[in-house]
């Protein structure tokens, strides 16, 4: 956009016009007051607050007595908001102006003034579907910029907290924000994220995934090496132990670096609730998670290549079960599994209540039909529903946990147990090599080297927690 003002306001309001010739929400209102004084006034009909702009733009304006302003004057003894300002840079200008707020130009100075009005519509603040708690906060983030560091700052009230601003897209120009806690956050691990988020130059960024998955380490590794959070609270906690956040603009997913794989086990009922039954639920969610990703697999394993590890009697039932039955262990255990797959899928994206009664009725119908069918047998159908319903368990785990499933019942279809033993291998190889933002994945799930960490496998009781840092050893000063 280039656009060059001069101290002509005919020229100024013509050179706009031309900008943003042919969108009808671009309104241009022209002031003159009774002692001579001419202004225009500029903003995107739907954008700003319409009763600021009269209150506090307008009615100043056409009040004045003085016949001529300069930009200072006018951004500082006459407009009534709390927030205006002149911009030389246009570029600058340009991008508040898309966003909400009111242009100013006078006669005679070529400097426009920027007012803040914006009045756009939003959405309120409601409790993330996807992080429902039973005790705690019940406030979420949304798409609104600045409500969204309004609640990070109400809940760390400290002068170390920093915000530091850039904008990244091209075409949209979003707003990003790195959140931290000064003297808390490693300065490196503040200075790599900064660079990273240099080094972007996309055409557009809608939502913070577009910024996740262009800033996060191994970026073809199924786990998560970028946290995410749509709860305050949560985002705070996590700058509280050291990390940092992006918030983007229009998404009310917030972005938190370093990730290490522990993260994927918390709830965030675990600090809510108490000790014993945090420690119970956090022991549960592993067991979920290997119970996922094995119970196909070992299943596979012993029915094909080590039937004598199955007692005699299990061994019975899975084969009269299996009598009839067209598809071999290996099909229809595959079959299942993706079938499971499409059910979630569709249950997810049906909107409401139903679309989780047909998730629930569609696997069960499905799964009675086909086994009173002698389609499958019905020991496959039990264990692709153990495996499913475990997963369930770790919803930030679940496209990690779909995919190993997968290659570790094809390894033991292959290989047996000598296969699952040599994905489960490969997989812990995989998870040793994974850094996040130059930490290592696997901290705090290895023994103990920070001091400072009771927050493990099992959360401490807050009496017996020093210090919940888990990135630095140094006290605060």
């Amino acid at each position: 956009m280039s656009i060059e003002f001069t101290s002509s306001l005919d020229q100024n309001i013509a050179a706009l016009q031309r900008q943003f010739a042919g969108d009808n929400t671009f309104v241009t209102r022209e002031v003159r007051s009774p002692s001579g004084l001419r202004c225009a006034i500029f903003f995107f009909d739907g954008m700003v607050n319409a009763t600021a702009i009269n209150e506090s733009v307008v009615r100043p304006l056409l009040r004045e007595h003085r016949a001529r302003l300069t930009a200072e004057e006018l951004a500082q003894s006459v407009v009534q908001v709390n927030d205006s300002r002149v911009e030389p840079d246009v570029g600058q200008m340009l991008a508040s102006f898309l966003y909400g707020d009111t242009v100013i130009l006078t006669e005679g100075d070529a400097r426009p003034v920027v007012v803040n009005t914006k009045g756009f519509s939003t959405r309120s603040t409601s409790e993330p579907e996807g992080e429902k708690v039973l005790r705690g906060p019940r406030e979420g983030f949304t798409e609104l910029f600045m409500s969204n560091l309004s609640m990070l700052r109400r809940r760390l009230n400290d002068p170390r907290l920093k915000f530091t601003f850039s904008r990244i897209g091209e075409r949209t120009n979003t707003v990003v924000c790195l959140c931290y806690l000064e003297g808390v956050a490693d300065a490196k691990l503040v200075k790599t994220v900064q660079r990273r988020l240099a080094k972007l130059h996309p055409d557009s960024v809608l939502d913070s995934n577009y910024i996740a998955e262009r800033i996060r380490d191994d970026r073809h590794s199924p786990f998560p090496t970028l946290g995410s959070t749509e709860r305050p609270d949560v985002a705070a906690a996590r700058m509280l132990e050291g990390r940092v956040a992006v918030v983007v603009d229009g998404s009310p997913v917030v972005l938190t670096a370093p990730c290490i794989l522990q993260e994927c086990f918390q709830a965030n009922d675990d600090y809510y609730i108490s000790t014993f039954q945090a420690g119970i639920a956090r022991l549960l969610r592993y067991a979920a998670f290997l119970l996922t990703l094995t119970v196909p697999a070992l299943y596979l394993a012993c029915v094909l290549h080590h039937q004598e590890l199955i007692p005699t009697r299990l061994l019975l039932a899975i084969t009269a079960a299996q009598r009839g039955v067209p598809l071999p262990p290996v099909s229809e255990t595959f079959l299942l599994l993706v079938v499971f797959e499409l059910l979630k899928e569709a249950g997810t994206r049906t909107p409401g209540v139903i679309g989780q009664t047909m998730s629930i009725v569609g696997g069960l119908v499905l799964g009675q039909a086909a086994v009173q069918a002698r389609f499958i047998s019905a020991p496959a159908v039990i264990i692709v529903a153990v495996a499913g319903v475990t997963g369930l368990a770790l919803p930030k785990l679940q496209s990690s946990t779909t995919v190993l499933r997968f290659a570790l019942a094809a390894f033991a279809a292959v290989l047996g147990l000598y296969g699952l033993v040599f994905g489960l291998s490969l997989v812990l190889l995989h998870l040793c090599g994974l850094d996040s933002c130059e930490t290592p994945y696997l901290l705090n799930l290895l023994p103990r080297v920070h001091p400072h960490t009771e927050d493990s496998f099992l959360r401490a009781p807050w009496f017996k927690m020093r210090r919940n840092r888990f990135l630095t050893q140094k006290e605060d000063k």
